[in-house]
């Protein structure tokens, strides 16, 4: 649902641009950001303290996936929490103060053929960047229920690391059969009082180690061959409805949390054939580095993440990438 809202965003903004009968400008610029959240904010810090005078485009949603959650307690710094998106001003407002210059738009068409790099911002400004740093993170997959985005942040989640500390001795189930939901399951296993695995086949799709362990953990209660069908609760969550796929039967389950553990989709389908990316759309970067198989182009936070997906490992990448970019402007100067 928010990814067609979003395309629908994006839709209008751009006619918005072009009915204005902009012409189109032209702006060269040392490092470009693309993309918010911890990594780009992250990046803009760095950047702009090293005076590289950077430019960050937030998009169609500025601060990313954090935005729309409701507290976070594992990021150093928030002894007591914070919501997602007063720690997205925060970190916006630390890159503002260091001179950061951070736009509300939308990259549209990206050209890394040459140097500098040919950037197109709401199909009407070019910019030429000596550098690019890709931070456009990735979506999460969601089931597509109307009561799924109901409770989004209110019992629904699809980051058990995140969020699996609130329901800790409850009752949750996740949604998968893939590697992603095993891991959850396993994990909210260790905390919470009971697990219900949820998935549509008569059989997982994760690998045998994950399975193994699935099946080895008595508090994983596994209901194969059924899918969601509600999701229930006042205020905050407090059952699940599901179907049998083969008898069509109707059964509700009560649960405090449901994970919805079905994988991500990274947000670099603008980059297609200009940079070099897995089989699932993730941007490749060398081992231990931010850096593409494009020199002078970096990658950071969940768009080239496929393995922890937090906002402190995005931050840190973020910091990676605006050392290396540093470098790198160093190296050719």
């Amino acid at each position: 649902m928010l990814d067609r809202i979003h395309r629908h965003l994006r839709h209008h903004y751009l006619q918005s641009i072009k009915q204005k009968n902009m012409t189109e400008e032209i702006e060269k610029v040392r490092v470009l950001i693309i993309g918010s959240g911890p990594a780009g904010y992250t990046a803009a810090i760095y950047t702009s303290r090293a005076e590289l005078k950077p430019v960050l485009y937030q998009g169609l949603q500025p601060g990313g996936q954090l935005t729309i959650t409701t507290d976070v307690e594992n990021f150093p710094g928030y002894p007591e929490g914070i919501s997602g998106y007063q720690m997205m001003e925060d970190m916006r407002k630390q890159a503002e103060r260091f001179g950061a210059d951070i736009r509300w738009g939308v990259i549209t068409s990206v050209d890394f053929s040459e140097r500098p790099f040919k950037v197109v911002a709401d199909e009407t400004k070019t910019i030429l960047a000596d550098s690019v740093i890709i931070a456009t993170g990735a979506s999460a997959r969601w089931l597509g229920l109307e009561t799924e985005e109901k409770y989004r942040g209110y019992g629904v989640s699809a980051c058990a690391t995140c969020d699996g500390f609130f329901y800790k001795g409850k009752d949750v189930a996740v949604i998968g059969g893939g590697d992603t939901a095993a891991e959850e399951a396993t994990y909210l296993a260790k905390i919470c009082k009971k697990v219900y695995l949820i998935h549509r086949r008569t059989e997982m799709r994760a690998s045998k180690a994950m399975q193994n362990k699935v099946f080895n953990t008595p508090n994983i209660e596994r209901l194969f061959g059924y899918v969601p069908v509600e999701i229930t609760g006042e205020k905050n969550v407090d059952g699940l409805t599901i179907k049998n796929v083969t008898t069509q039967e109707i059964s509700n389950i009560v649960v405090d949390g449901v994970f919805v553990a079905i994988g991500h989709t990274p947000n670099s389908a603008i980059f297609k054939g200009q940079i070099e990316m897995d089989e699932n759309g993730y941007i490749i970067t060398v081992p231990g580095s931010t850096k593409t198989n494009v020199e002078g182009v970096f990658a950071a936070g969940d768009v080239q993440d496929t393995h922890y997906k937090q906002a402190a490992t995005a931050a840190g990448t973020g910091c990676m990438a605006a050392i290396e970019a540093e470098r790198f402007l160093n190296s050719v100067s």
